[in-house]
């Protein structure tokens, strides 16, 4: 990797880090800056404005690491009803990336941005859309190989499924522990069983 090529990236990691835990709205670029330890003109370099820095973190960071680990989870295991489960378990509880006192980082930049900024509400979408796609495919498939009823409506149960994250997710926020998305989790296996 080029050392421009270096210096992006180590902005748009640092960048997250900082935007998970303040928010994007409280950090400022000098905030960025102080953090990366490179110069403004370098920052300016690489990113027209804290915006363009914004989108380059969803299109860049979180949706390749999201993407992938999502539909490998989904696609591992046979039973589209255990890949689902296993999948919501293992974000909630076993991912460290996402840390439980700040949401899910999508949710996140969503409640902060979507109201005000048409570029921000346009990559969102885009990468929930894909998430829920993913899922409708699991589950369609589910349907073709026998494991979910054929009368499930497989964008619904997508949804469901999504929203029930992105709310369970501030649960978590709000109480600072992961004890929160139990309730979630054990409701979920139960609502997935009546799949079959």
């Amino acid at each position: 990797m080029k050392k421009a090529q270096a210096t992006r990236l180590n902005i748009l990691q640092k960048a997250f880090e900082l935007i998970y835990s303040k928010g994007y709205q409280t950090t400022s670029i000098d905030d960025i800056i102080a953090t990366t330890e490179v110069t403004k003109g370098a920052f300016y370099y690489h990113f027209k404005s804290k915006d363009d820095m914004g989108l380059a973190i969803i299109e860049e960071i979180l949706k390749p690491a999201l993407t992938s680990s999502f539909i490998t989870a989904l696609q591992s295991k046979e039973n589209p009803i255990d890949g689902i489960y296993s999948l919501l378990y293992n974000i909630l509880m076993n991912n460290d990336y996402f840390k439980v006192e700040y949401g899910c980082p999508v949710a996140n930049f969503a409640s902060e941005m979507t109201p005000w900024n048409s570029k921000f509400s346009h990559v969102l979408e885009e990468l929930t859309k894909e998430w829920i796609e993913v899922m409708i495919n699991t589950v369609e498939k589910g349907k073709k190989d026998g494991f979910i009823r054929q009368n499930v409506n497989a964008k619904h149960v997508s949804t469901f499924i999504m929203s029930g994250y992105w709310g369970i997710r501030n649960f978590g926020k709000i109480e600072n522990d992961k004890k929160a998305y139990l309730p979630y989790l054990e409701e979920l296996k139960i609502y997935l069983n009546t799949l079959s």
